[in-house]
């Protein structure tokens, strides 16, 4: 390699583990090769605003727990298609020219890019257009082609396990169903391992399809056998058979303007009207999003760190790293952009729930 910096940005919502990252990539840059270190600021915003700045090892150094992101980030800028204001008009321009003569400017070796789908859409762009790329995988809901974990996944369960937990003490004492609507978007993932992980009695997500008759028969089935009490877990993403998912808002300047969300209380309704018992809904939200990382994401985030900088030793650009069977792994970014990582519907922990008597609502 000529040149010997290495850029980093942090893009789409931010999640713990970010920084974990960030540190593992500087520090294996710095220390085993003494290369520069350039700080994206606010993701892909930081390259079309040209906003950057150097990191050194004070900067890293004592960040491994902090959650968030010391550069920033945003979700809401794509270099290839930026809202702009032409008269009364509002319309998407491609500015990615801008951003590569940043990213020219900067003068880096490679950019690390870390992020979801969307961030690592955008970075497949870059290394189509010429720019060396490494893509780590960052998602709370765990929905990323390539790989079959994502950190920041782990911290989001830990913490809808302790929300359904809590929740266990008001339904048991009020004889009430009680509904914990968690995050995940398109996948369930985050609504399944919380759901088992903290013993709810109804797990419902967009992979499976709910029938609210089906909800309410589990309920009762429940009630005659002396349990006044039952724990909805329900991701955002989830819907009805036939029917269509619950949109909370539509952001216009987002180049993913769908803003999923309430799904918890359309269903609480429909159950109280059904059975006629009191139904209480709790949405985790960003909660999810925040705080420090569980032991296991520190520990991937510095794996899949540290990978993303044998990839740039070895000039294989244009790559993602991942984990997979429990091996550190590299697939094409284009790969990873082909669309969302289902649950599958034969999945282990979906037989085993079954096997626990978990209802899906189908």
């Amino acid at each position: 390699m000529k040149k010997t910096s290495i850029g980093i940005l942090t893009g789409g919502g931010d999640c713990p583990g970010l920084n974990a990252v960030i540190r593992a990539v500087s520090k294996k840059a710095i220390i085993g090769h003494g290369w520069e270190i350039i700080g994206v600021e606010d993701g892909y915003e930081g390259l079309l605003k040209g906003a950057w700045r150097k990191l050194s090892s004070r900067d890293v150094s004592g960040i491994l727990t902090i959650g968030g992101t010391i550069l920033g980030t945003s979700n809401k800028d794509n270099p290839y298609k930026v809202l702009v204001q032409k008269g009364k008009k509002t319309v998407f321009e491609d500015h990615s020219k801008k951003a590569l003569r940043s990213i020219k400017k900067m003068g880096i070796s490679c950019l690390v890019c870390i992020g979801g789908d969307g961030t690592l859409n955008i970075a497949s762009k870059l290394y189509r257009d010429g720019v060396p790329v490494v893509g780590v995988p960052k998602t709370i809901d765990n929905d990323l082609l390539g790989t079959d974990i994502t950190f920041g996944f782990y911290s989001a369960v830990s913490i809808c396990t302790e929300a359904i937990d809590r929740v266990h003490t008001t339904a048991q004492s009020h004889h009430r169903v009680m509904i914990v609507e968690v995050m995940g978007r398109t996948a369930g993932w985050i609504a399944l391992y919380s759901g088992v992980a903290g013993g709810g009695d109804i797990i419902l997500m967009p992979e499976i399809p709910y029938d609210i008759n089906a909800v309410a028969e589990k309920i009762r089935e429940r009630n005659q056998r002396g349990k006044k009490f039952s724990i909805i877990v329900v991701a955002e993403g989830a819907k009805p058979r036939g029917g269509d998912v619950v949109v909370q808002r539509i952001v216009k300047e987002s180049t993913d303007p769908v803003r999923l969300g309430g799904v918890g209380f359309v269903i609480g309704k429909e159950l109280e009207e059904i059975t006629g018992i009191e139904t209480r809904t709790v949405v985790i939200g960003h909660v999810q999003r925040g705080g420090s990382p569980t032991a296991i994401d520190r520990i991937l985030a510095t794996q899949l760190g540290t990978k993303a900088c044998e990839l740039i030793e070895e000039q294989d650009f244009g790559k993602m790293v991942g984990l997979r069977g429990g091996n550190l792994i590299s697939v094409p970014l284009s790969d990873v952009a082909k669309g969302a990582r289902k649950v599958p519907l034969d999945h282990e922990l979906i037989r085993s729930a079954r096997a626990i008597g978990v209802s899906f609502g189908d």
